[in-house]
């Protein structure tokens, strides 16, 4: 009874082909991926490898991009350090919207006393709370690590998904076709899962895309901090706050970890707008998709 769109391949073809930034925003988080999976074997050096007598050489054939202040390779930590973002970016992603969606459908399916208590107590209490400052006091109370890191940045990352839920499934919850397995004698939860939500994620997708490149960049703004993943595991982040006293004289130590943290975040916001493209029917339509 539920109304489920399904798009093909040939509309998201159509997609890239129109949005050449899509098209490069999914190659660079195929080369990411790839680089977070297989690390060890396309790392050219051993990331962890200190040679003092080498140390902030430029970049060069036997260092593409040089090395740091302890003689380590920056691309090798590059690739590595993409394993620590995708893993954390992806974890985050994951528990946030896991919590959102429970949330949503609760407040919005059942509302009365249930949506105001999470919506106008629980999620503006963690809005009104600077989401980076409650990551930092989390860590600084549990210690650095990748589990405590997701847990850090999950606990206000979880609202802007419960918000975004309960707003569809209050529209869907009234439709025709909820209606009609209600009347059937469906239970709620039936009714939640195989009538409401696959009718309301296409912009929960959306919004989970967009919320990797958010993810990333979190991560890497607590391990500048030093409240990410401990050394001598490479991230992003570390590697910029290690780089930046050598601004002036080894600048290669900030340039190419800021164009990784770049180039992460830019693909997937246009990936998260492709996918509005290919998910909106407005949007479609304007596209003559």
């Amino acid at each position: 009874m539920s109304h489920v769109r399904s798009f093909g391949a040939t509309p998201l073809m159509r997609v890239l082909s129109r949005n050449p930034l899509a098209a490069a925003g999914l190659l660079l988080i195929a080369i990411f991926t790839l680089c977070a999976i297989f690390a060890p074997l396309l790392a050219p050096h051993d990331p962890a490898t200190i040679d003092l007598p080498a140390r902030l050489s430029p970049p060069s054939a036997t260092h593409f991009f040089g090395t740091d202040e302890l003689g380590r390779d920056i691309v090798s930590r590059i690739i590595f350090g993409s394993r620590i973002s995708m893993m954390v970016g992806a974890g985050v992603v994951s528990v946030s919207l896991l919590l959102g969606v429970l949330a949503g459908c609760l407040a919005g399916y059942y509302r009365g006393w249930l949506d105001h208590f999470f919506n106008a107590i629980l999620m503006n209490a963690f809005l009104a709370l600077p989401g980076i400052l409650l990551a930092i006091a989390f860590v600084a109370v549990r210690g650095p690590g990748i589990g405590n890191l997701i847990a850090a940045l999950s606990l206000t990352g979880w609202v802007g998904y419960a918000r975004l839920v309960r707003a569809q499934v209050l529209a869907a919850r009234e439709k025709e076709y909820v209606e009609a397995a209600r009347a059937l004698g469906a239970r709620d939860f039936r009714i939640i899962v195989r009538h409401i939500l696959p009718n309301i994620m296409q912009p929960v997708i959306v919004q989970a895309a967009i919320g990797m490149a958010g993810a990333i960049l979190a991560e890497a703004t607590m391990s500048f901090l030093g409240l990410g993943v401990p050394p001598p595991a490479a991230s992003w982040g570390a590697m910029l706050n290690d780089g930046r006293s050598h601004l002036f004289d080894a600048p290669h130590l900030v340039l190419f970890p800021a164009i990784a943290v770049m180039l992460a975040v830019l693909a997937f916001n246009f990936v998260g707008d492709a996918l509005r493209d290919l998910l909106d029917p407005r949007s479609r339509i304007a596209a003559g998709l």
